[in-house]
């Protein structure tokens, strides 16, 4: 019985072995024209996504950003931040401070880091699911 079980494995490893040698090997990188024409221009292809990033740099778009954009900011993360996320959308960077029940000490901080802020058009690629940017209503 063991002998048949060799025999058995052996002839499995030579099949596929043989299996094998038949197929040219993959490389990483390699690119095939299946229908034999030349390929003409390379597209760079871009989202909403990369262009409002583009667009706001390393700033923090009050529209657009996450309770977690705010980590790099001492003192706002999570608290602050969440009432800053919760608010929008904004029409200026000015009006995050209109934010109702801030202290007098979570003014002080958004005032001493408004340069630190833009708002721009909220975009659903950041804010799908936030029930409180433009009523559902997306670009």
């Amino acid at each position: 019985m063991k002998r048949l079980l060799c025999l058995f494995s052996a002839f499995v490893i030579l099949i596929a072995t043989l299996m094998t040698l038949n197929t040219a090997p993959a490389t990483a990188g390699s690119w095939q024209v299946l229908s034999g024409q030349p390929i003409l221009a390379e597209v760079d292809v871009r989202n909403k996504a990369d262009d409002k990033l583009a667009e706001i740099g390393d700033r923090i778009d009050l529209n657009n950003s996450s309770v977690r954009s705010f980590l790099d900011l001492k003192g706002f993360y999570p608290v602050l931040a969440t009432k800053i996320v919760n608010n929008g959308p904004y029409e200026k960077v000015e009006d995050v401070l209109n934010i109702p029940g801030l202290s007098d000490r979570q003014k002080a901080r958004l005032e001493a880091n408004l340069d630190q802020f833009t708002v721009t058009e909220p975009t659903e690629a950041f804010v799908y699911g936030q029930n409180n940017v433009n009523n559902g209503n997306y670009d």
